[in-house]
This record gives structure tokens, sequence and C-alpha cells, in this order.
């Protein structure tokens, strides 16, 4: 958890109200994520050590020795990558055996999505590629979710909505990084797009993400989702209004109501 909240103070809030067992599934699952993630987005190794990296994790763990083949994969670039990505192992192990299997497959899926971005130098020329890579990075993650809170207390819910809720917090996310991105030269905007069809694009998905909880049972997984989903309508708000994110203690009094 001390891991969690250096990474992500705004997951760590949802993550840390969670029941055990499904917070330490949650937790896992979002610390192998953020694992892999640093790796894609890692501003200094050159883009062939990326797929190399992330295709290698996908390999160990489908192996016989994940163990042995992560600390073989990631320890010798110790040196510069960030202490969450070299735990991949550790962040698996958190992870109780009964739901290690969903988590697993996910985390390998992503890992190989993300290897061929890098090696499509993240070209987005259409809303079809944005849809592709929202999915690769995040949709997947509302799917991974949706599985869990069925493992956990059988709460079922709608996959299709499921992915608009991962891709909706993933497109605040591109509005919120815009300047970022450009600077390192990636540019998530379907050609001919402004910040404008970029709002309408999360807003539309963020309303698919309200169905998508306004379907859950009462119980930890609609208490989990309300907090960044409110966070991502607040965040576009903010933007569409000519700010860039919301203050610490805009974060603070929107936790606060969500969770009473």
């Amino acid at each position: 958890m001390s891991m969690l909240k250096k990474t992500s103070r705004t997951f760590y809030i949802p993550i840390s109200r969670l029941e055990p067992g499904l917070k330490e599934a949650v937790a896992s699952a979002y610390l192998c994520m953020r694992a892999i993630d640093e790796i894609e987005d890692h501003p200094d190794l050159p883009d062939q050590t990326k797929i190399n990296l992330l295709r290698g994790v996908s390999e160990a763990i489908r192996g016989l020795e994940p163990k042995l083949q992560l600390e073989a994969l990631l320890i010798p670039h110790s040196n510069i990558l960030p202490p969450v990505s070299v735990r991949i192992y550790d962040w698996l192990m958190l992870c109780p055996s009964s739901a290690q299997d969903i988590v697993k497959r996910y985390i390998t899926m992503m890992s190989e999505q993300m290897a061929e971005w890098v090696h499509r130098r993240w070209t987005v020329h259409t809303e079809a590629d944005l849809d592709a890579y929202t999915y690769s990075v995040a949709g997947m993650v509302g799917e991974m979710l949706s599985e869990l809170w069925l493992w956990f207390d059988g709460t079922e819910s709608d996959p299709v909505k499921a992915v608009a809720f991962g891709r909706g917090l993933q497109a605040v996310n591109i509005l919120r990084n815009r300047n970022e991105d450009l600077e390192r030269g990636v540019d998530y905007y379907p050609e001919g797009w402004d910040n404008e069809e970029m709002i309408r694009y999360a807003k539309r998905n963020l309303q698919q993400a309200d169905s998508y909880i306004a379907d859950l049972k009462p119980g930890p997984a609609l208490k989990f989702c309300s907090i960044p989903l409110a966070l991502a309508h607040a965040t576009v708000n903010v933007i569409s209004t000519g700010g860039t994110k919301l203050s610490r203690l805009n974060v603070l009094e929107i936790v606060k109501r969500v969770t009473g």
C-alpha cells in the first residue's frame, strides 16, 4: 500500500477502502499495470528495449518459473527502472491465489498490447485508433475489474460498459496530460481533433461509465468505481472551462462527498 500511495494517490484512496481480499487483488493488479506503464512511458529507454521488456514480462508471467524469469529480465535494468517496475513478481504474489489467473491474464495481454503500441510509435490517426489505444491501456482494466467483482462476491456487471468505464478515465488522462505527451513526441488526438472533440469523446464514455455503476449492486465494487468516476467528471469540467487539473483540496472534497 505504501508503493501504491507513491505511484497514485488517486487510486490509493478507493483501493485502500476495499475489503480484505479484494483490496489485495485490486492493489496487485494496479501495481502490475503501473509497473508496465512505467516501462512503456519511460523517457530514457530506447523503444526496442521497451518492446523487449514488455514482451518479456508477458512471457515470464506465462512461463514455468515467473520469479526467476522476471528477475533475470528486470534486475539488469534496475538502475533505470523505478522500483514499482522491478518488483512485478511481488505484486503478483500479493494477489489472493484464487484471483491470480485473472490478474495474470490481463497483465500479459496489456504487456503485449503496450509493446505493440511502442512498435507503432503510439500513432493515432482516427477515432478507431484512439478506441484501440484506450482499450489496450484502460478498457481492459474495466473488464478485469468486472471479473474481480464477480470473483469476490458475485457482483455482475456489463462488460461493454466496463470498457467504457476504463476508456473514459483514460480519455481524461489524455486531456490532462496533453502538453506533457506532446513534449515527448506523442499525440493521442486523432487527426483534426482539438480539445473539444476529445472532451466529447471523454464525456461520451463517462456517460456509459455512469450507466455501468448504476447497474452495480450496493457493495465494494460500487464504492470503488464511484470515486474515480466522480473525479473524472470533475476533471473534464475543469478542463472544459480552461483549467488543467483538480486541486488536492478539490479531490478530497469530492471523495468526502462520494463516500459520505
